[in-house]
């Protein structure tokens, strides 16, 4: 399998919340989303994107996020942790060779420091917003999460339509889409037999947002984050690629799901 490029998603769970959380100005009826990470094998290395929640969230979330609770509950086992899947895949959680990070948000750090040998791989100015956030968005960072001695950091400064080719060969590459958070980025994975596939992350949560029928129920920018949807739709256009939302329940129960079912 390690020499074999291959595109798994799975999930940490959900997130209760309201659909307003979600979809600005909405309804504030109870809305359940998936909270999803990604693995990605490659003959260079396996990587892991985000890894949801930490896996703490599965037995005490209250004390891992504190207050954030009253409006984002999680629901996870011990077994949805990202390690525990690697782990149930036959690898080795020391062979994990990076850990990609979209943002720092708490339902997207649960690979920081997980794994001993990756290097952690964000925009630094998504690292250096996540220790300094303005109030309203402070409570999405959990500090304990990111915030671990001995880890290994790459930071991007890539801006407007530059890219980050993770391998160099076109497989993997970080899109900057700022919005939801300043140093945002999205995925574009490029797979042998099923093409393209665009991560969008949480510059997009649902369908609705990615089709500007909706804003984000949080965001750092609403312009920003309209301008990077408009830019992932291009991407999409000219690749041909399958689009995944970040958090939209009806969407997401379409994709093939790890361990059993992947993309190639």
């Amino acid at each position: 399998m390690k020499n074999e490029i291959r595109l798994y998603m799975f999930q940490t769970g959900v997130l209760k919340c309201k659909e307003n959380n979600i979809k600005m100005n909405a309804s504030q009826d109870p809305y359940e989303i998936p909270v999803p990470w990604y693995l990605i094998t490659h003959p260079k290395g396996t990587i892991v994107i985000d890894g949801g929640n930490a896996v703490e969230c599965a037995t005490n979330p209250k004390e891992h996020w504190g207050g954030i609770t009253d409006v984002y509950w999680p629901v996870m086992k011990e077994e949805d942790g990202c390690v525990n899947v690697v782990k149930d895949l036959g690898i080795d959680p020391a062979s994990i060779k990076y850990v990609l990070q979209s943002h720092l948000h708490l339902d997207h750090t649960g690979a920081t420091g997980r794994f001993p040998n990756a290097v952690h791989t964000v925009q630094r100015k998504e690292y250096e917003y996540a220790f300094t956030a303005d109030w309203f968005a402070a409570g999405g960072y959990i500090r304990k999460d990111f915030d671990r001695p001995n880890l290994k950091w790459n930071f991007l400064e890539i801006e407007g339509n530059e890219v980050y080719d993770v391998y160099g060969d076109g497989v993997i590459k970080m899109i900057p889409t700022p919005g939801h958070s300043p140093g945002h980025c999205s995925f574009l994975v490029t797979l042998p037999e099923d093409g393209a596939i665009l991560l969008t992350v949480d510059a997009a949560y649902t369908t609705d947002h990615y089709e500007d029928k909706a804003l984000p129920g949080f965001l750092a920018s609403a312009v920003d984050s309209v301008r990077s949807v408009a830019k992932l739709r291009e991407i999409a256009s000219i690749h041909d690629a399958l689009v995944v939302t970040g958090h939209d329940p009806d969407a997401w129960a379409k994709f093939k799901k790890g361990p059993k079912e992947y993309y190639k």
